[in-house]
């Protein structure tokens, strides 16, 4: 007897039938072809290969809540950049982020008025200035000492009515 709820993810499932059924397989290693990790949100609205122009296997995506530079990020950019051919990073949040929109404390309320869970112990990390998160996340890996001196690192937003990329002179 299976405990996965398979009703809950028939949808997935289905859509996963249908693409194994077309899947040609591929080749790759698993090394990001493009030398390029990109941490970008979890937004549903960025398609992160796409607005790039990249290809599977081109890309190694790091996505969260607000695309912030996390410690798990700077794990993950270690790992990248020694095994995985990462050599450069383009930190991408983009425009109309709830992370951007909502203080730290609104959405804790939010959380415990709508839903009654206490959220105070996470941090969020919300932002009222995503010039300045960004400065500060493509800053902090330039100067994280166990990443490669060399690694390439840019901040870019993504206009999510426009599908624009404005870089952002850091």
């Amino acid at each position: 007897m299976s405990n996965f709820p398979a009703e809950a993810f028939s949808d997935v499932l289905a859509g996963n039938r249908d693409y194994a059924q077309a899947y040609e397989g591929m080749s790759l290693t698993g090394r990001a072809l493009k030398g390029l990790a990109m941490v970008t949100c979890m937004d549903s609205r960025i398609a992160p290969l796409a607005c790039v122009g990249m290809a599977p296997g081109d890309v190694k995506i790091l996505r969260n809540a607000g695309a912030r530079v996390t410690d798990d990020v700077l794990r993950t950019l270690v790992l990248a950049t020694y095994l995985l051919g990462v050599n450069r990073v383009l930190v991408m949040p983009h425009t109309d982020c709830k992370m951007a929109s909502a203080t730290e404390q609104d959405i804790h309320r939010t959380i415990l008025n709508e839903f009654g869970v206490d959220t105070r112990s996470e941090e969020f990390r919300t932002v009222d200035d995503q010039l300045a998160a960004l400065e500060y996340d493509v800053t902090r890996i330039r100067a994280y000492p166990l990443l490669p001196k060399d690694l390439v690192v840019g901040g870019a937003i993504y206009d999510v009515k426009t599908g624009n990329l404005n870089v952002i002179d850091i």
